[in-house]
This record gives C-alpha cells, sequence and structure tokens, in this order.
C-alpha cells in the first residue's frame, strides 16, 4: 500500500532539520519502506516539509514509521497527514 506522508515544519525550525537531517536519512536507509522522498520549499527555497511515498502493509504501519521518524521525534512538524495515495504516472 502506498501512503504519501506530507509534513509541515512548525515555523523557524529550520535548524531543527537541518541538525536532524542526518538521523532521519539514516532511518529512511534501514527502514526499507520509502519509495520516493524530498523536502517541501519555501518560497526562498528553504526546506520547510517533507513528502515521503510509502510503501508499506497498512496505514498503521504508515503511522507507526511517521512517529519513529528522527524528524518527528525531535519536534520538527507542525502538522503531519498520512494520504492513501495511488501512483499512475
Amino acid at each position: 500500500m502506498l501512503i504519501a506522508l506530507i509534513a509541515h515544519d512548525k515555523p523557524g525550525h529550520l535548524q531543527i532539520r537541518k541538525d536532524n537531517r542526518d538521523a532521519h536519512l539514516d532511518y529512511i536507509k534501514a527502514t526499507g519502506v520509502v519509495s520516493q522522498a524530498g523536502p517541501l520549499l519555501d518560497a526562498a527555497g528553504e526546506m520547510c516539509g517533507s513528502l515521503v511515498i510509502l510503501d508499506v502493509a497498512d496505514m498503521t504501519a504508515a503511522e507507526a514509521w511517521a512517529e519513529a521518524d528522527p524528524y518527528a521525534r525531535a519536534g520538527l512538524f507542525d502538522e503531519v497527514k498520512l494520504i492513501a495515495w495511488k501512483k499512475v504516472i
């Protein structure tokens, strides 16, 4: 099941993102369930959120992945949405 994780950072938390980026990327590699991922950018081109496509068994697995993400554990996100997604192209 493909799940789109769309997360928006708390305002003024760019340094939290930078400080936890290596741990976040290591987590992505270690879990092996990320199909695609990358940061959302603001008008100035700075990272301000995340888009992650998870390939997991179900929504419960996606929720568990999201909660264990080092970014989430660091309190980076203002809002996180998990939405079932269908790849067309």
